[in-house]
C-alpha cells in the first residue's frame, strides 16, 4: 500500500511546525522577548522551553530524558508508519498518522538542536489564565492520536476470499 497521503501530511506539518517555530521564537524574537501578545486575553505567544514530556512531567532529569524521549518519539512514529502500512487504512487513518508523525518529528528536531522543545502558543479564555503553552506539533501529535483513534481497528471486514458471518451462502442460518 502507497503511504503518500501520510507522507504528504508528515512533511507538511514538519515544516509548518519549524517554520512557526522559526518565525515567532527566532524572527520575533519571543527568545528574549519572553510573551508577545497577540489577540489578549485569547492568544499569547508565551516562550516556554519543555524539557520533559506534557506540561512539564519528567524535566528535572533534562538531559538524561531529552535523548530518551528522542528514542520514544522515533520508535513510536516508526512503529504508527508500520502499523498504517500493514492496516492498509483509509484516507483518514492516513492523514491521522502524517498529524502524529510530523509533529513527533518537528519535536525531536527542537530536542536536537535546543536540548527541549519550543512551545509558545497560550490561549486563555473566560477569566481562567492558562499557564501552559504548546506548539503547532503538540496539536498535530495529539490531532493524529485521536484521529488514530476515531479512523483504525473496530473493522470486521472479511479477509479475500471469505464470507461474512451470517451472510449468505454455506453454514448456518439462524
Amino acid at each position: 500500500m502507497t503511504m503518500r497521503i501520510a507522507a504528504i501530511t508528515a512533511a507538511f506539518i514538519f515544516v509548518l511546525d519549524q517554520v512557526t517555530k522559526l518565525i515567532v521564537v527566532q524572527w520575533m524574537n519571543l527568545i528574549e522577548r519572553g510573551v508577545i501578545d497577540v489577540l489578549p486575553p485569547f492568544l499569547t505567544f508565551r516562550m516556554a522551553w519543555n524539557t520533559g514530556i506534557n506540561f512539564g512531567l519528567f524535566s528535572n532529569q533534562a538531559e538524561f530524558m531529552r535523548w530518551v524521549l528522542i528514542a520514544v518519539a522515533l520508535v513510536i512514529s516508526a512503529w504508527v508508519w508500520i502499523w498504517i502500512r500493514r492496516e492498509n487504512s483509509g484516507r483518514w487513518a492516513q492523514i491521522s498518522a502524517g498529524l502524529l508523525v510530523g509533529g513527533a518529528l518537528g519535536n525531536v528536531i527542537d530536542r536536537i538542536v535546543y536540548g527541549a522543545v519550543a512551545d509558545f502558543l497560550n490561549m486563555s479564555c473566560c477569566g481562567i489564565e492558562n499557564p501552559y503553552a504548546f506548539n503547532v506539533a503538540d496539536i498535530s501529535i495529539f490531532a493524529g492520536a485521536f484521529g488514530l483513534i476515531l479512523f483504525t481497528g473496530g473493522k470486521d471486514t472479511p479477509k479475500s476470499g471469505t464470507k461474512p458471518a451470517g451472510g449468505k451462502g454455506k453454514g448456518k442460518t439462524s
